[in-house]
Order: structure tokens, then C-alpha cells, then sequence
């Protein structure tokens, strides 16, 4: 078997393609041994696949213009897309069926405070009249502070990816009553991403074969199928609160059609980060993306 160190920058369902390779056996049937594990405290995707620590990171397209903005040439390249959506929700703390965007000018919102999470809620929220710097922004750290800090009464609500906001649904704490995703369309959310070298070796198509197989999986195959498998991945998420993610990821399209990272949805995504101004010029598909391999 093949050693295949695989790293998330962020942990969760929304991620499926990349833990259903695992979950799902299609890694093993290439004869990789995987393993997976998320990005540490102190440490980024790009520098790891630099040093040769890991093969595959969960990253996006972003990650690069980093790199880029400094004049320096990304140590990592982006060549599957992961979800071709925004997966983060909006959970309030009472059922509100006649939910606006209008209502979080003012309200306290905690939110992840990432460069691209927060980029693409100033965009969605942009894209429903409003500015960011309207909401009293709470930052409570990682996604369980967060989770802690909700369950304790702070924030009138709740900005995360699933399977976050609907534990706090089945724990009776929230009400989703929005979807980022929904605000826009298509772009280059999340990607798969590796060095050039082991891209051009012999693993990268045996990979590819198996990704690709992951992907149509989680995207067609009944959620409660994917829940039982990702399960292990996920022991503090009751059963149900997964198979409501999948539901909805699978009803959003994050994981449908091929998986490469379209110029287009590249264009997109250049776009939202403008917009928040993390980045002062467009960077060139070329410099950051390549076909999967294969």
C-alpha cells in the first residue's frame, strides 16, 4: 500500500469529496493507505506540502494569491475543486420563518473571522444591500469555542459550515435561516492542492481515479449511506445532524459536474476577494491552477 497523508484546513462535512475517499474505501481500492488529519495550530496547507510533510491538502485557490501578493511563488498548486459553493449557514437563536438579511444590521453575529469565510459573508452580504461593518461581529476562535461560546448565550447568531449549525438545530439552540451559498452562485470555493512534482508522478492519476469516485458518491448516494461512513470522522455530531448536511450539500450542488477548477468560477472567486480587499491585482489562472491529473 502506498502511504497518502492527506490534511483538512478546515474540518467538516462540507468536505465529504475529500474524507468520502477515505470513508468510502475509493483510496484503498488504489491501494493508498490514507491518512487524514486537520492542519495544526501554528502550521498552513501551503507550508507542509513545501516541506514534503503531506501529498493532498483541503485548501483553496486563495491560499496561493498569498504567495502571489508578496512577488513569491506558491509551493502548493490547485487541481481539483472540492465544492464549487459557499457551504456556511446562518443559524439564528429563535425560528424566525420571515428571515432577512436586513435583520443582522446591528445584531450580533458570530462568524468565522478566516480571510475567506469572512470575504465571501462581506460578499453575500454585499450582494443583500448590506456591509459587513453593519453586524456587531463577535470572533470567538475555533469552530468549537465557538460552538461553546453559542451554547452559552452569546450571538444572536451563528455563522459556520455543516455539520456545525445542525448539531446546534438537534441540540434545540438555533434555527438555520440562511444560506451563504445561496446568496451567489458557482466559484472556486475549495480545492485539492499539491506540489507540482508529486502532481507529475505516478500516484497523482491513481489518486485522481479515486477522487473522482469519492466525489460522485457523496453527491448521489443516499445521505444517511455517507453519514454511517463518515461517522467515525465526526463522534461529537449526532447521526441526524450529519445526514441534514449531506441533504443540503447535495441539494446546493457543491459537488456536481467535473472536478476541475473552471476559469470562470476562478474569475468569481478574484471577484469576492476584491471586494473585501485582500488582494490588490488579479492573479493569473495559470500561476495558481492546473488540470487534475490524468
Amino acid at each position: 500500500m502506498t502511504p497518502l497523508r492527506l490534511m483538512a484546513s478546515r474540518h467538516a462535512i462540507f468536505y465529504s469529496p475529500l474524507i468520502g475517499g477515505i470513508a468510502g474505501g475509493f483510496f484503498a481500492k488504489e491501494g493508498f493507505e490514507a491518512t487524514y488529519q486537520v492542519v495544526p495550530p501554528g502550521r498552513h496547507v501551503a507550508e507542509l506540502i513545501g516541506a514534503g510533510e503531506i501529498e493532498v491538502a483541503q485548501s483553496a485557490v486563495s491560499a496561493s494569491w498569498t504567495f502571489l501578493e508578496k512577488g513569491q511563488k506558491p509551493p502548493l498548486t490547485h487541481f481539483a475543486q472540492v465544492n464549487q459553493r459557499d457551504g456556511f449557514l446562518i443559524a439564528a437563536r429563535t425560528a424566525d420563518p420571515g428571515f432577512t438579511w436586513s435583520k443582522l444590521a446591528g445584531a450580533q453575529l458570530m462568524f468565522v473571522h478566516g480571510a475567506q469565510p469572512r470575504a465571501m459573508l462581506a460578499w453575500a452580504m454585499h450582494k443583500h444591500g448590506l456591509d459587513i461593518a453593519q453586524v456587531r461581529a463577535i470572533d470567538a476562535g475555533d469552530t468549537a469555542h465557538m460552538m461553546a461560546a453559542f451554547r452559552a448565550g452569546q450571538g444572536e447568531y451563528f455563522h459556520e459550515q455543516g455539520p456545525y449549525p445542525q448539531q446546534l438545530v438537534q441540540e434545540g439552540v438555533a434555527h438555520i435561516v440562511a444560506s451563504v451559498g445561496d446568496s451567489f452562485g458557482p466559484l472556486a470555493f475549495s480545492s485539492l492542492a499539491a506540489s507540482r512534482a508529486w502532481l507529475a508522478g505516478a500516484d497523482a492519476p491513481r489518486f485522481m481515479r479515486a477522487y473522482r469516485q469519492a466525489r460522485r458518491w457523496v453527491n448521489s448516494a443516499p445521505p444517511e449511506e455517507i453519514a454511517a461512513a463518515e461517522q467515525r470522522f465526526f463522534p461529537e455530531i449526532a447521526r441526524q445532524a450529519l445526514v441534514r448536511s449531506l441533504e443540503y450539500y447535495q441539494r446546493l450542488g457543491c459537488w456536481q459536474g467535473e472536478p476541475s477548477i473552471e476559469r470562470g468560477h476562478y474569475d468569481v472567486s478574484l471577484d469576492v476577494f476584491q471586494h473585501a480587499k485582500l488582494i490588490t491585482r488579479r492573479h493569473a489562472y495559470d500561476d495558481v491552477v492546473v488540470a487534475p491529473p490524468g
